[in-house]
């Protein structure tokens, strides 16, 4: 068991950070290929519209092939993604296969969590996300000297192939285990019908939403209110970090409560809280250090409590992949369009006040999905 825990651990490593390495590149990609705004902007949202896409092939994959083996493809899909992404005119194939693959690791490895570990799903969920906020962190901070130190952008993205290679080798012997819950044809269909299946599927998009509107748009925020452009980095460092923090410390709480209501609700108050706080505090460092903060622990609470509850809402591995599909199609395809209507909003309002309203009135109707889905039933 612990080389699959360290198997885990490994895809979870590196189910970001070929993404987050890019944000800080944009700027080297698109003087390098001549690429206009629009398209600098599809590079980033290009890989959740892929989340939205593969998060419903994945069962289906799994359900031929199994568990292990649709695992180990995926991190070969990564790594060959990755390496055609920083090649000549491959760019948007590449990136594609990028976010095809990581779709796999989101949905499916809270189905093996399932069937693996049933009674572990909270420590196991926070482990695997704690690793990979961690290595995000330090592929977005390190992509820019990697690109000096080597030459440009192509090897600063390309680099991470190596860490896609090592968690690829460490899973190989896992792909010779036959899955006989899902090889044998046990696949559960989508849960299109059920409530509870929708409640789970809305708090998972809304918080998704929320998140990767804060990665798009966060410094620009501050910058637009005098936080240095220095600072305001760090504190998209801070949002991350404090996102690992919760990670770690949420599962310990939830195998306290009965259920999963009042750790729902307080996530959504600590996204609502630390948005708000990015327009309505004094406009100071520190304020503006204080609302990340709380907004980050909260983005963290959130996404370990969306994927434990694909497990927890569901009983065995093939029903969790299929919740784990649906709430991810919807809530990637959710995500995809928020950095673009918050923006739209910014230009039409000519300030950031209508923008963070709305986002705070999103993160209301997230706390209502978040006690919903967090009482203790399961998706019939």
């Amino acid at each position: 068991m612990r080389k699959l825990l360290i198997g885990i651990l490994l895809i979870g490593a590196v189910g970001r950070a070929p993404l987050t390495s890019v944000g800080p590149l944009v700027s080297d990609v698109r003087a390098d290929l001549g690429l206009s705004s629009a398209a600098a902007g599809l590079l980033t949202t290009l890989p959740l519209l892929a989340f939205a896409a593969f998060s419903l092939i994945a069962p289906l994959v799994a359900g031929r092939l199994g568990l292990e083996r649709s695992l180990g493809i995926a991190l070969a899909l990564l790594a060959a993604g990755i390496a055609v992404r920083s090649l000549p005119t491959q760019l948007w194939t590449g990136t594609i296969a990028v976010g095809a693959a990581i779709a796999c690791f989101n949905v499916l490895l809270p189905s093996l969590v399932k069937r693996d570990f049933p009674a572990r799903v909270a420590p196991l969920t926070g482990g695997y996300s704690a690793t990979q906020s961690v290595v995000a962190a330090i592929a977005s901070g390190t992509a820019v000297p990697l690109a000096a130190a080597f030459g440009g952008w192509r090897i600063a993205l390309a680099a991470w192939v190596v860490l896609v290679l090592a968690a690829a080798v460490a899973w190989a012997p896992r792909m010779r285990i036959a899955d006989h819950e899902t090889v044998n044809g046990t696949r559960a269909p989508m849960p299109w019908r059920s409530a509870l299946a929708w409640q789970v599927t809305l708090f998972m998009g809304l918080q998704s939403l929320v998140f990767y509107v804060l990665i798009a748009w966060l410094p620009t925020i501050e910058r637009e209110h005098g936080i240095p452009p220095a600072v305001a980095g760090w504190h998209l460092f801070t949002y991350l970090a404090a996102a690992v923090a919760a990670n770690l410390l949420v599962p310990v709480v939830m195998r306290r409560l009965p259920d999963q209501r009042l750790v729902g609700l307080a996530c959504a108050a600590c996204i609502g809280a630390g948005v708000a706080g990015q327009q309505w505090l004094p406009w100071t460092p520190w304020f503006a250090f204080a609302s990340v903060l709380v907004a980050g622990f909260g983005a963290g609470m959130a996404i370990v409590v969306c994927l434990s509850l694909f497990s927890l809402r569901t009983t065995d591995a093939p029903a969790a992949a299929a919740l784990s599909a649906m709430a991810q199609s919807i809530g990637y395809l959710l995500a995809a369009g928020g950095p673009v209507l918050i923006g739209a909003l910014r230009d039409a309002g000519g300030s950031w006040t209508l923008p963070v309203s709305a986002l705070c009135g999103l993160t209301a109707v997230m706390a209502v999905f978040a006690v919903l889905s967090g009482r203790a039933r399961t998706v019939a």
